[in-house]
């Protein structure tokens, strides 16, 4: 009987904790790929491509602070194969670094050696919601006419955080936003040559 009634008492406590629960912290919305735009330009596969990515309270804080952020586009274009497993094309990626100098009150953004300065955070995160003309291979290595299937991501780069926020980011979702995969497809297609 006694038994019974703490059953039922918990079971009436965690009906009423679990509505304040979800309702109680505010979230950014969970990232995600919007449009990917594969197109060949001057002889090259170019990637356009528009990600909803929105920083939570804690990635503000901590680049607010002057801690660089790295985001990772990961993109992997394959070929089926009927008598084989499918044929990888390209696997690349491209990594931006988004950090806040304190001393000179400025934000920077940029992927490879090239940083530019920006006026905000949220600026500095348009390169990375906002993917132009990236090469990802040469159209020349892709047969005419055929189908291809490609996938893309966008992540926080944990990898290349420093060390105590890479343990964050095992321990905390809120370290480790990432898109899913989303899939595309696309044909080359040439111009017939004339005869």
């Amino acid at each position: 009987m006694i038994s019974r009634l703490f059953s039922a008492t918990l079971l009436a406590l965690a009906f009423l904790v679990l509505p304040l629960a979800a309702g109680g912290v505010a979230q950014a919305a969970d990232p995600q790929v919007e449009r990917i735009d594969p197109a060949v330009r001057d002889g090259h596969l170019e990637i356009d491509a528009d990600v909803r990515f929105d920083l939570n309270d804690q990635l503000r804080d901590a680049a607010q602070r002057g801690l660089p952020l790295y985001f990772t586009a990961d993109v992997m274009v394959t070929r089926s194969r009927w008598w084989w497993f499918d044929r990888t094309e390209v696997d690349t990626s491209i990594t931006w670094r988004i950090i806040y100098n304190a001393l000179t009150r400025q934000w920077r953004v940029g992927a490879d050696e090239l940083s530019l300065p920006v006026g905000s955070l949220d600026e500095a995160m348009d390169a990375v919601r906002h993917i132009r003309g990236w090469r990802v291979g040469k159209a020349e290595d892709f047969e005419s006419d055929v189908r291809y299937t490609g996938r893309l991501r966008v992540r926080l780069d944990t990898s290349l955080l420093a060390r105590p926020f890479q343990v964050n980011a095992l321990n905390s979702s809120s370290w480790s936003p990432a898109t899913p995969w989303t899939t595309f497809t696309f044909a080359v297609t040439r111009p017939q040559e004339a005869q």
